[in-house]
């Protein structure tokens, strides 16, 4: 079974996202942009008008590359402003590594939010279904949907599989929560499977029998076509 303490990370490394606001909107002003390698983007909610905002690819970019990004409170800085906002919609070129629109959410201490934080699990070599029954671990989910006020956001949620038995396997509600944090999907009777052990599965292959042909004197049928094709065309040439 999991482990009793509720584990999971909050206060850690506080993320600054450096914004201009723009008034020049639509398609074609956002094209610009990104030529100019830059990043159109948005800040809505929070009881106030949305408001456009431009961002440095370079800068956003880097700051993508951080797990504890996508869920924690960043601090948004717009021309002297600053507001607690959370990552709320990212949009991505297909196959380039390039940024497209990047949107914020403002939070309020007073509102719970919904927010997706990673999973991580801790201890499978240690668990006796992979130690000493030869199983591998499965990670079913890595991220679950939590909500909670602002300042009960965890930064992931930490899971002991350590104690984990062959072909055991453990639900959300294994999940051992910090205070003030609920998960959204057992809200809803959805008690979804996290992590498993199992023994991995061996596929074989089938094995095709082959038969070998018999000898034969005849021409092989594709040097008949070949030479068939060639008096063929002999023939069209004489007439």
């Amino acid at each position: 079974m999991a482990s009793s303490k509720p584990a999971a990370k909050a206060a850690g490394k506080q993320f600054e996202v450096e914004a201009v606001v723009r008034h020049d909107i639509g398609k074609g002003a956002s094209r610009r942009l990104r030529r100019q390698d830059q990043v159109p983007g948005v800040i809505y909610g929070g009881g106030k008008e949305p408001v456009s905002l431009t961002l440095e690819h370079k800068n956003i970019s880097k700051s993508l590359e951080n797990e504890a990004f996508y869920s924690r409170i960043l601090t948004l800085k717009t021309s002297g402003d600053s507001e607690r906002v959370i990552l709320k919609a990212l949009q991505r070129h297909p196959f380039k590594p390039r940024i497209l629109h990047v949107d914020f959410q403002r939070v309020r201490s007073d509102e719970k939010l919904h927010m997706h934080v990673p999973l991580h699990f801790i201890g499978g070599e240690e668990a006796p279904g992979v130690k000493d029954a030869g199983g591998i671990v499965s990670h079913i989910e890595s991220d679950v949907e939590v909500s909670c006020f602002p300042d009960d956001l965890p930064e992931y949620l930490e899971i002991n599989i350590s104690e984990m038995q062959l072909n055991q396997i453990l639900h959300l509600s294994d999940i051992k929560l910090p205070k003030g944090v609920e998960i959204v999907a057992l809200a809803h009777d959805n008690d979804k499977p996290i992590v498993s052990v199992h023994i991995p599965r061996i596929e074989v292959e089938p094995v095709i029998e082959t038969v070998a042909p018999e000898a034969s004197a005849e021409v092989p049928a594709i040097e008949q076509k070949a030479e068939g094709e060639g008096e063929g065309e002999e023939g069209k040439e004489s007439k």
